[in-house]
């Protein structure tokens, strides 16, 4: 019997790029790609690093890019504050 060999999964973004986690729904920049079929990444402002699968991490949309912004605007708007200082 012959055995069919399992193409290893490669990386589809590039050291540098904006990535979007979709398991955590969290943007991240690529910090690094292994050969186990995941990512590192990290904060697009810094922060603690955090490794995830290939099939779970895709190409940020500009919709993924301004969440983050959106999300502080309006909690600052509810809970008081300005959101320009």
């Amino acid at each position: 019997m012959s055995r069919k060999k399992v193409a290893e999964p490669q990386p589809q973004l590039r050291v540098g790029e904006l990535a979007y986690d979709t398991a955590r729904a969290a943007l991240g920049v690529v910090m690094a790609t292994d050969t186990a079929g995941r990512y590192s990444l990290r904060p697009p402002r810094g922060g603690v690093e955090w490794d995830a699968p290939y099939e779970d991490v895709r190409p940020a949309t500009v919709t993924d890019q301004l969440r983050p912004a959106l999300t502080e605007v309006n909690t600052r708007s509810r809970y008081g504050g300005s959101p320009w200082g």
